[in-house]
């Protein structure tokens, strides 16, 4: 070997000899620490493509205290059977909206019948819209089991009461001189009467909120009065004190 070549392994050895032990040697836990790291990793992942939870639907349009008297009637007597189920309180014109399982999950405004009176006029689904005075034109009260179905023009609507055309749909804004959008944006409820009896709601809650929940199987629309004894209109709330919460009745103890 030569010089030169000499010279090169030697300086080779000399810095193999100084690198420590510790720097090539395996670290000691090495392989243990690498599940940890996708372990963690993939938690991340997980993290970033769960989905957010939902949050918790807290009442805020006022109530009459007919509406919570019903509200809890249902709920106590499963009187929606198994169906999702709307309250519309006509005195504050809101709309409260339930699951099947009576979870409450929206509400909204609503415009009305212009008309103040809780029964339709007899024949009222046959007329034609300019054949209806003023005084025919309300939103009757009771019971109602909603179904969809193909109103004028093909379009689809929630038929709440079918035989007096009556049904609940999304705001109907072809007449501007009605200002139905800014109605139901109003803080109060004093100018929320303007439909023919129909029952309109906002384009996002219907589309959003209502229709999915009653496009399948229906559900039941219950409309507080305006006039008549909620009591007359609903007999079946007077069994709401003698009502445990399964829904059968407590005898009363004397």
């Amino acid at each position: 070997m030569s010089r030169r070549g000499r010279t090169a392994l030697a300086v080779l050895v000399a810095l193999a000899l100084s690198v420590p032990a510790a720097a090539i040697a395996p670290q000691p836990g090495a392989r243990k620490t690498a599940p940890r790291a996708k372990a963690a990793a993939k938690a991340k992942t997980k993290a970033k493509t769960a989905k957010p939870v939902a949050p918790v639907v807290v009442p805020a349009l006022p109530r009459s205290d007919a509406a919570n008297r019903v509200i809890a009637w249902v709920a106590a007597a499963h009187d929606n059977a198994g169906l999702p189920y709307a309250v519309i309180d006509k005195p504050t014109a809101s709309l409260f909206l339930f699951s099947a399982k009576g979870e409450f999950l929206g509400e909204t405004p609503v415009l009305l019948g212009v008309g103040v009176g809780d029964e339709s006029s007899p024949g009222i689904g046959a007329k034609r819209l300019e054949e209806i005075g003023p005084v025919e034109r309300t939103t009757p009260a009771g019971r109602f089991v909603a179904k969809f179905g193909r109103a004028f023009g093909n379009q689809r609507v929630l038929w709440v009461d079918y035989a007096n055309s009556v049904a609940l749909h999304a705001v109907i804004t072809t007449h501007k001189s009605e200002h139905r959008v800014d109605r139901l944006l109003s803080p109060t409820p004093d100018d929320n009467r303007i439909s023919f009896g129909c029952i309109n709601v906002g384009t996002s809650f219907y589309i959003k909120s209502l229709r999915p929940l009653f496009q399948k199987k229906g559900g039941i629309v219950y409309i507080l009065p305006d006039t008549l004894p909620l009591d007359d209109v609903f007999p079946r709330l007077r069994l709401l004190p003698y009502l445990g919460a399964d829904g059968r009745m407590v005898e009363s103890v004397s």
